[in-house]
């Protein structure tokens, strides 16, 4: 790498530089640093699925005499829901602009921080009103966890890997939530705790496993794609030379020649004006790919995540402390998707498998939704084909991650998966919670199918569009789907679009 300057790595430096840093990540093989970044970035999805999971098993309990709250299970799987989802949206969006200014370290070390704290206090809620105030909070941390990380995940992962190892690491939510799924029947059962006591240990075990993560996360490095962009090339040299030695070492060979250098004007920070600009003026089509996908997927993941206990429990009878063997099942069925699907989307490619994941899911769950309208489904078949459905549309739900933080340029990135995550799940997220609980609450066959049709329909809707405007962005360098905004010479040859 040359620079203009030869400042130190710790005060941002401005001028021309040119470095071949994007393609040296690019090329690098699998490896245990690799490893480590998915255990440090990856594994706060399993905390939020654990966290999402207790809140629709326990539901039922928080609404029985003796709970310890004054609350109804309808305002904990529709007003708590809806109130955490728009924390998720107000964070992202709040973190994200942070993590582009300064840093996806510095911000997803703070993220973590605020998710612990609001979910340790959840965990003390004594009124309805102190947990709905901090059911926001923590879906506040959790909004600005998914803008840094994947902003993170994708910049360190080399592209040969990008798409599986991104969905995988979005789909391990749903280990998350088998956990809590597990954890809420032994939580929940009076005989081994009291009413008042159980849901709060729950909330409480999330906290332990989050500061176990945060001890972990110490050790993930700044992205160096966002280092010599934003004046610190020095240091974003010294990480990449020392993890290149690092991979050498523990593969026996040396690495082959990077393939090609980009020269960038770099800046301290980028303008809120000019990203807009850049989003929404310069790719309108990719812009309208991913808020499609976004909906979709929001709509039908926060309805049914936070409603399908209630479903059980209204319609099949199930006690509300064995609703988590079901949802551990369905639970099961997501992470599988991403895990089986993953690697389909670097060979196969981004615009076959985004859009049938997402038609097939729609599909499906429409023939879910005619089947319980016929009566022709118990508890143990409803889950099945619940499973069924969502394990195409858990691929497909992590693949939205994915397309936002790969097909808009480095700058914007975080930004951007913060505006997407919102604006789509505020749509489908907040929405989906409400109206699914007020049709489950009426307990007449015929609302919740028509819940069922909408998320389907959503689904269909955003595949389609995935069909026509889904990128080419398998395999290929971050800087190749998008031009970094900074660059003042396109890429070398070896680099160019394919």
């Amino acid at each position: 790498m040359t620079a203009a300057s030869s400042s130190p790595a710790s005060v941002p430096a401005t001028g021309t530089v040119t470095t071949s840093v994007p393609a040296r990540l690019d090329r690098l093989p699998w490896s245990r640093w690799h490893w480590m970044i998915v255990i440090g970035l990856g594994t706060v999805w399993i905390l939020d699925g654990l966290e999402v999971t207790i809140v629709g098993n326990v539901a039922g309990r928080l609404a029985e005499d003796g709970s310890g709250l004054d609350i109804t299970s309808a305002q904990v799987t529709g007003l708590a829901a809806a109130l955490y989802v728009a924390g998720a949206c107000t964070g992202a969006l709040f973190f994200g602009r942070l993590t582009d200014r300064y840093g996806r370290k510095k911000l997803f070390m703070v993220t973590l921080a605020v998710y612990l704290a609001a979910t340790a206090l959840t965990a003390l809620s004594f009124e309805s009103w102190w947990f709905f105030l901090f059911r926001f909070l923590t879906g506040f941390g959790i909004g600005g966890e998914y803008a840094a990380i994947n902003s993170a995940i994708d910049e360190l992962i080399p592209s040969l890997y990008r798409g599986r190892v991104d969905l995988i690491i979005n789909g391990s939510y749903w280990l998350g939530a088998v956990g809590g799924a597990l954890l809420s029947i032994v939580m929940l059962d009076t005989d081994i705790f009291p009413k008042d006591l159980g849901w709060r240990l729950s909330f409480a075990l999330g906290v332990v496993l989050g500061l176990v993560i945060l001890l972990v996360r110490r050790h993930v490095p700044e992205s160096p794609r966002w280092q010599f962009i934003h004046g610190h090339g020095e240091a974003a040299e010294v990480l990449v030379s020392s993890v290149e030695r690092e991979i050498e070492r523990e593969k026996g060979e040396p690495l082959p020649p990077p393939r090609g250098e980009i020269t960038i004007e770099q800046r301290k920070s980028i303008g809120f004006g000019l990203i807009a600009k850049t989003v929404f003026t310069r790719y309108p089509r990719r812009s309208v790919l991913g808020l499609s996908l976004f909906i979709g997927q929001a709509f039908l993941y926060n309805a049914i995540t936070f409603g399908f206990g209630a479903i059980l429990t209204k319609f099949f009878d199930v006690p509300t402390g064995s609703t988590g063997y079901y949802f551990a099942v369905i639970a099961a069925g997501n992470f599988l998707g991403p895990l089986l699907l993953g690697k389909l989307f670097d060979t196969v490619g981004r615009r076959i498998m985004i859009s049938s994941t997402y038609l097939l899911s729609g599909l499906l769950l429409f023939g879910t939704a005619w089947l319980f309208d016929r009566g022709s489904l118990t508890a143990t078949t409803m889950t099945a084909c619940w499973c069924v459905v969502l394990f195409f549309a858990s691929a497909g739900a992590s693949s939205a991650y994915l397309t936002v933080s790969e097909i808009f340029p480095m700058e914007t990135r975080a930004m951007a998966i913060a505006f997407f995550y919102a604006v789509g799940t505020a749509a489908g997220g907040i929405s989906g919670p409400l109206i699914f609980a007020d049709l489950t609450e009426s307990g007449v066959v015929g609302d919740t199918v028509l819940a069922f049709q909408i998320g389907a329909a959503l689904m269909c809707a955003a595949g389609l569009v995935a069909a026509f405007l889904a990128i080419k962005a398998e395999r290929r360098s971050l800087e190749d789907i998008a031009t970094p905004l900074s660059v003042t010479q396109a890429p070398a040859p070896a680099q160019t679009r394919s």
